[in-house]
């Protein structure tokens, strides 16, 4: 059998230094010069070698061994419409590659009949076969993130935490600006008296969403005249009937959650959207939807991906453990707001 091929084979076969296969190998081509022909030889040399690196010698070099890990205090991949996390996890996926990571998934503190789910597995961080950790969750974990951080393990999370946010970076969407402009919109459409629609369950988006909701409203004088939180399936026709009655001509909807659900009731009642009823919501619509919703639309691939940058960053120092960004929402005009008759 012969010997597997070195960093020399590959430099011999492209016609390159050895110094140029490395700075291949790890990604460092743009910050040294080397042109994309110059990589394209290289790659095509490690395929038709079958070069594979070794990882264990690249950590003990570089006490990094290109692990991200990506964990969730909720299943990854759940059915909901409401998950973020497949678009997340595309975009994960993608600056992973680009960056030339690999990625490792943590699930098995989801286990069955698991009373206290936990990073932390008889008293050991799991997390720590990775460089670092893209972090994802709506529910609250503050006090194992403290430990992480304490540990010196480095984290990002996807979403704002205010409570740790002072641990280490997050990077999430720009809620406040985009439903500010949507209230800006309503109001420029004529609306003055407006009713708003969320869930019960007050995860932290949603409650910055309500927040910039009643203070854009505060700021363009259009009255709240009905506020309501329900879980999917508990409206009804007596509660379209209330908003209607309150004068609202327009119904700001926290989550898409509702969005179908409402025009199944709407359309019973013989309520028509947005002759009757302007609707818009404030957050991304599946493209399953029969409606042409108006709403914005959350960078859910972008967030992902730069969560990936933000890492490793952190890891290669470049990036204070303070950091905090919020990405640009999109609007999609739809056709459920209108002019109030």
């Amino acid at each position: 059998m012969s010997p597997p091929p070195r960093q020399r084979d590959i430099a011999k076969l492209a016609g390159v230094s050895q110094t140029t296969v490395s700075l291949v190998l790890n990604g460092r081509t743009a910050e040294h010069g080397i042109n994309k022909e110059t990589e394209q030889k290289v790659l095509a040399a490690i395929r038709e070698l079958g070069y594979v690196p070794n990882v264990t010698a690249r950590a003990l070099r570089k006490q990094r061994n290109g692990l991200i890990g990506v964990h969730t205090y909720e299943r990854l991949f759940p059915t909901s419409k409401e998950s973020y996390y497949d678009e997340f996890m595309i975009g994960i996926e993608r600056q992973a590659v680009r960056s030339g990571q690999d990625l490792v998934l943590f699930t098995s503190m989801h286990q069955e009949g698991s009373a206290d789910p936990s990073i932390f597995r008889e008293g050991q961080n799991r997390l720590r076969i990775a460089d670092g950790a893209v972090i994802l969750g709506f529910d609250q974990h503050d006090d194992e993130l403290a430990r992480l951080a304490a540990e010196g393990f480095p984290f990002v999370f996807i979403g704002r935490r205010e409570k740790a946010a002072t641990l280490m970076p997050y990077v999430t969407a720009d809620y406040r600006t985009a439903v500010t402009d949507v209230v800006m919109s309503v109001h420029e459409h004529g609306h003055r008296r407006a009713a708003y629609l969320g869930l019960s369950s007050r995860a932290e988006p949603r409650i910055e969403r309500h927040d910039a909701f009643v203070a854009a409203c505060a700021a363009t004088g259009t009255a709240i005249v009905e506020e309501i939180s329900a879980d999917q399936g508990a409206l009804d026709r007596a509660w379209l009937d209330r908003v209607l009655a309150s004068g609202a001509t327009v119904l700001v909807v926290e989550s898409t959650t509702h969005l179908e659900e409402l025009a199944v009731i709407c359309a019973a009642a013989g309520v028509p959207i947005p002759e009757r009823l302007s609707v818009v919501g404030l957050d991304t619509v599946g493209g399953s939807t029969a409606h042409p919703w108006t709403h914005i639309t959350v960078p859910l691939r972008a967030i992902g991906a730069r969560a990936v940058e933000i890492l490793l960053d952190v890891l290669d120092g470049r990036r204070e453990l303070t950091h905090h960004e919020r990405l640009a929402c999109g609007f999609e005009p739809g056709a459920t707001l209108a002019r109030p008759l």
